[in-house]
């Protein structure tokens, strides 16, 4: 299976402060070169809790991401995983959605 920027997927999330994962949505914020060449995706956390971190970017369009329930995505929570670990595809993010995780991402990357 491919992945491309923006796509929701289904995938066991580590924790960043355990060492153990959660069975979780995420967002692939990688390039489709990254899965090519060494079979690895970034993904960025989804989450469904009512506590805001500064970054999060509430998803705007459920019925694109396939997602149940109110989510916001967090791109402080960035994964690198290999893609076979991936369990599925729900949807992806629609165009404004994915340009404003896009903008927070930029928030903590160096100059």
């Amino acid at each position: 299976m491919s992945f491309a920027p923006g796509d929701v997927v289904v995938v066991p999330f580590p924790y960043a402060d355990a060492l153990a994962e959660k069975r979780r949505p995420a967002v692939v914020v990688s390039s489709p070169h990254l899965e090519r060449e060494h079979r690895l995706v970034w993904l960025v956390m989804v989450t469904s809790t009512t506590r805001r971190w500064r970054g999060d970017v509430p998803v705007t369009d459920l019925a694109t991401t396939g997602l149940p329930v109110s989510c916001v995505v967090r791109p402080a929570k960035i994964a690198c995983v290999g893609a076979p670990r991936i369990l599925r595809k729900l949807g992806a993010l629609c165009p404004a959605d994915w340009k404003a995780v896009r903008a927070s991402l930029a928030r903590y990357r160096s100059p």
